[in-house]
């Protein structure tokens, strides 16, 4: 497909607006110039990617159940499938901020209890770990 082929067609072959992905693809410092081509079939990809992953998630989700695709569903699906787990940092399961903030509370107290005990507990941990790794 040549790019003046596209101009006229390549709305009504892709959803997404091209101009907001050519600004994404121009944020990179090593990208200079985009050729049509590549704009429209990286907006291809896009599209499709972003229906498998919303289609697999709905499968393997409660989406059946409730007939309908819930955030949920999309963050279990980055969690537990191996080839959407590049994505568990953008679809973090959701919790209450009063669970948020009592795990921040624990952490900072199981951190003060680290530095009181002047790491030697961290160290017991890895001398069992490497001896049920060798036995």
């Amino acid at each position: 497909m040549a790019a003046s082929r596209l101009s006229g067609t390549e709305n009504r072959l892709v959803s997404l607006p091209l101009s907001r992905i050519r600004v994404i693809m121009k944020s990179s410092p090593e990208v200079s110039s985009i050729n049509q081509d590549a704009l429209f079939l990286t907006a291809k990809a896009t599209e499709l990617f972003v229906q498998y992953l919303a289609t697999y998630s709905y499968k393997h989700g409660r989406g059946k159940e409730k007939n309908a695709l819930t955030y949920t569903d999309l963050s279990h699906t980055a969690e537990e499938c191996e080839t959407f787990q590049f994505l568990a940092d953008i679809l973090p399961k959701k919790i209450l901020a009063s669970k948020y903030l009592k795990m921040l509370e624990k952490e900072k107290r199981d951190g003060e209890m680290r530095e009181d005990d002047g790491g030697e507990e961290e160290e017991d941990e890895d001398e069992a770990v490497v001896e049920s790794v060798v036995s």
